[in-house]
């Protein structure tokens, strides 16, 4: 489970190893990882589309991590593609 990044209040995004035949996204949680961590996909654009909010992360906040996660778009594809070795990367990236 590689983890990307920790951002202030204690938020840390991650993706789950067993998770290549998916298109690109990240989980945010706040702490550990966990199942039900919220979910967030990648668009083409760049953009966020919220999958779920299952950790219950406020609307502010969770904008605030949307708006860090799209500015972080080449990034978290490019360890998308090298943790996963490009499998599912056709789909957005």
């Amino acid at each position: 489970m590689p983890s990307l990044y920790r951002l202030p209040g204690g938020y840390r995004i991650f993706f789950w190893s067993n998770e290549n035949e998916e298109p690109v996204h990240v989980h945010v949680c706040k702490g550990n990882p966990s199942e039900n961590a919220t979910k967030i996909w990648l668009t083409s654009a760049g953009a966020c589309l919220l999958a779920h909010n299952a950790s219950r992360i406020s609307k502010r906040d969770l904008h605030k991590i949307q708006e860090f996660i799209s500015a972080q778009f080449a990034d978290i594809c490019n360890s998308w593609k090298v943790h996963f070795q490009a499998k599912s990367l056709q789909y957005y990236c």
